[in-house]
């Protein structure tokens, strides 16, 4: 699992039958102060998060467990948005 913030959204007209009315969120990672790093990438989104919300996304395998995703070709997949983040150090 790893936290990213929705920086955007992404539309493509012409897509895999599966992915038809599933909404796609361009996403970047952030480190647990909420800090951007690492590339973009686009994730299947299952929660309705929106464009600034700090979310948790699943990857791999896991992506297609995620409700309503058997079977469907996702490499990546936002199942919660983050309220807060408490780091104890």
């Amino acid at each position: 699992m790893l936290l990213a913030r929705i920086v955007g959204t992404v539309v493509a007209t012409r897509k895999d039958p599966r992915l038809v009315s599933h909404k796609l969120l361009l996403a970047r990672p952030v480190d647990p102060q909420g800090t951007l790093e690492g590339s973009h990438l686009v994730a299947i989104d299952t929660v309705d998060a929106g464009v600034g919300e700090t979310v948790l996304i699943v990857s791999g395998s896991s992506a297609r467990m995620a409700t309503g995703l058997k079977d469907t070709p996702v490499d990546a997949a936002v199942v919660g948005i983050i309220d807060t983040v408490d780091l104890a150090e």
